[in-house]
């Protein structure tokens, strides 16, 4: 059997005229910058995530871009990372010209909440808490930690688009939370798109110009910015898709509760923590016997994936901040024994199941 580690035709099959009706209407009217579909995706996104305001951009990464630069976050400040996350929220950091301060991370993969304040200086101006695979970081003690020493929080969402802490929408929690799009999230256009939520009106009016060139009308420019609009085509797309992302999102959870089922008591699989709803985007299993589990499963046709290989503090493009191999041991760790196993919600109970039955072969051949 061929399980493939995810289907992105196979998504839009169910509802593909759907779409491409969304995309003719766009055709037919020809706005294609800023449309009316952009609004209103915006207004359907931010009433899921629980915010006044939404607003469209360009990609993930412009989505935590451009709050800091919205906070005056810049050259001289610092901003808390954590080090296994995707590249994008440390570097979006270094690109507002700040430099991202690394700390480690608990078994959850987000960040250690009793590890951060070590790490708090007087140039410290914000914590990145990035809710990594889907699951929420704890923010009730990284907001408590902010709120002692002055700080934005900055959610990475990234990876969350309809997770819930406690109840809220991940996005509502900090000042700004940033959304990535892209083809492999949860809900996806059909290229990159981003979405920034916030609860802060003199934020969102920054937004609004920032990510258009800094624009406040057709002829007047109040400050330099980008060009990182959503089209109006993959708003079509996204607001086409937003109905079906609780409905993934609940598969995605069935998926991942067969998987700790059966697997459990094999290799070490994420569990939700109190006042958690997870929304899994990546699945990820630890086991020391990685390497060959992951061989095992690619000779009997199942695809997985490392999320990440080389953690950010020990990429080549971060050498000047001078971390080096053994300053985050959680990390480092996780990088030796993590295993993404396919999670999309169009899997089918049979090859779930097909996947446990593999993982279960290979232990017991040993």
């Amino acid at each position: 059997m061929r399980v493939p580690y995810v289907d992105l035709a196979g998504q839009y099959a169910p509802f593909r005229e759907e779409v491409m009706a969304a995309v003719g209407r766009v055709l037919d009217h020809g706005w294609f910058i800023l449309g009316e579909e952009v609004k209103e995706v915006e207004a359907a996104f931010a009433r899921m995530a629980g915010t006044r305001y939404a607003i469209g951009v360009a990609n993930g990464t412009d989505a935590l871009i451009l709050p800091m630069r919205g906070l005056g976050i810049g050259a001289g400040d610092e901003v808390i990372v954590p080090p296994n996350s995707y590249l994008a929220s440390a570097s979006s950091v270094a690109l507002v010209g700040a430099t991202p301060v690394f700390v480690d991370v608990c078994d959850d993969y987000n960040l250690d909440p009793a590890k951060i304040e070590a790490a708090i200086t007087p140039r410290t101006k914000a914590i990145m808490a990035v809710h990594l695979t889907g699951r929420p970081a704890n923010m009730r003690a990284i907001l408590a930690i902010a709120e002692k020493h002055g700080l934005h929080v900055l959610e990475d969402a990234a990876q969350a688009v309809g997770a819930t802490y406690f109840g809220q929408g991940v996005g509502s929690l900090g000042i700004a939370g940033g959304f990535s799009l892209h083809p492999l999230k949860n809900l996806n256009a059909a290229g990159d798109a981003g979405m920034i939520t916030t609860n802060d009106e003199s934020l969102y009016e920054y937004l609004l110009k920032a990510r258009t060139h800094g624009h406040r009308n057709r002829d007047v420019v109040d400050f330099w910015s980008f060009n990182s609009r959503l089209d109006t085509l993959q708003a079509a797309i996204i607001q086409a898709k937003l109905p079906y992302v609780e409905g993934w999102n609940q598969r995605r959870r069935e998926i991942a509760a067969t998987y700790q089922a059966r697997l459990g008591d094999l290799v070490w699989v994420p569990r939700d923590a109190e006042g958690e709803h997870a929304v899994y985007h990546t699945f990820i299993i630890q086991t020391p016997q990685r390497d060959a589990l992951q061989q095992y499963l690619a000779e009997q046709g199942v695809d997985t994936k490392i999320h990440y290989p080389v953690p950010i503090h020990l990429q080549p493009a971060a050498a000047y901040l001078g971390y080096k191999k053994g300053d985050f041991p959680v990390t480092e760790r996780q990088t030796e024994t993590i295993l993404s196993l396919p999670v999309f919600p169009e899997l089918t109970d049979v090859q779930v199941d097909y996947v446990c039955a593999t993982i279960e072969a290979f232990f017991a051949q040993k």
